[in-house]
């Protein structure tokens, strides 16, 4: 999983690639991006007192990195053999983690028009589930992984109290405009800017519906700097990711100058250069809403 040459070259395409893994009897997909590398499980040593979730941790080449039971997280029991078991080494929001299941089997292409969006009837509160794929008889949940390591450990996650530091503010009433698929996701960040001033915010699930009410704005003939000042964008989302959403209002003569800073978990060195393809004036790696609120200091006020 090392060499992605040739996998999404291009930002802004509206695609993705996902690596399906079993559990138990369901079907599972993670980001090909957020993947490093899928192993053979290693000999684990033993955390007293640790979470439920976590079965223990392991070296690997120098790095200690706990591992997930994903059997655990989703209520269930492994089904494979354990001489079948894989570990998937994942990478997002500045951390490694390892996830334990029960197979690996292969890497699918789709775009995230493919991604239905859970019903509210059985997705349940607490549940991971934020996108279900149909493939045929079968279908393919995609977990939301950055909830699953923030209930093992609360301070991986956005903290209100980050805002704390940057001392007393006082902001305009500037207009921004929040994509952002999860729910607990969308009510932390506006928590948070609204600590740090910026209370007039407009949420969308997804990047389609993101860009269809600022082309909505701009149809009418109105001035988008009178509506909305700046975007804030995660990338992964149902529909429309936040590459293609950056990319359509670069595109685009009458939103080209409204800022876009990308506010998501796949932010690395490594993946850097696709939020600048697409012209996003920032990015910013979740969970830093501090440093998020200091990038739109910078191009709104």
């Amino acid at each position: 999983m090392e060499n992605k040459q040739g996998i999404l070259l291009e930002s802004g395409t509206n695609e993705l690639e996902l690596v399906e893994f079993k559990v138990g009897k369901n079907a599972y997909g993670i980001n090909v991006i957020k993947v490093k590398e899928i192993l053979q499980p290693l000999p684990l040593t033993m955390i007293p007192h640790s979470h439920d979730h976590i079965e223990g941790i392991v070296q690997l080449r120098g790095e200690v990195l706990p591992v997930v039971n994903m059997a655990n997280v989703l209520g269930t029991a492994f089904h494979s053999p354990e001489n079948e078991q894989k570990f998937i080494v994942a990478e997002f929001n500045g951390q490694r983690v390892i996830f334990h299941v029960d197979q690996v089997s292969k890497i699918h292409r789709f775009t995230w028009n493919d991604i239905e969006k859970p019903s509210e009837m059985y997705q349940g509160a607490s549940s991971q589930i934020i996108g279900v794929i149909k493939m045929g008889a079968e279908m393919l949940l995609l977990l939301d992984f950055e909830k699953i390591i923030v209930d093992i450990n609360p301070s991986t996650g956005i903290q209100v109290g980050d805002i704390t530091k940057l001392g007393p503010r006082e902001r305009s009433s500037k207009s921004i405009l929040v994509a952002e698929d999860s729910p607990l996701l969308r009510k932390l960040i506006q928590e948070t800017l609204d600590a740090a001033g910026y209370s007039h915010l407009t949420f969308f699930e997804n990047g389609e519906d993101a860009f269809s009410y600022l082309e909505s704005i701009v149809n009418t003939k109105s001035d988008i700097a009178e509506h909305v000042q700046l975007v804030i964008t995660d990338i992964e989302m149902p529909r429309m990711d936040g590459h293609t959403l950056t990319r359509k209002i670069k595109d685009d003569a009458r939103l080209e100058k409204l800022p876009v800073l990308i506010f998501s978990s796949l932010i690395t060195n490594d993946l850097r250069h696709k939020g600048e393809q697409v012209g996003a004036q920032e990015q910013v790696s979740k969970p830093e809403i501090a440093e998020l609120v200091m990038k739109i200091d910078q191009y709104i006020l």
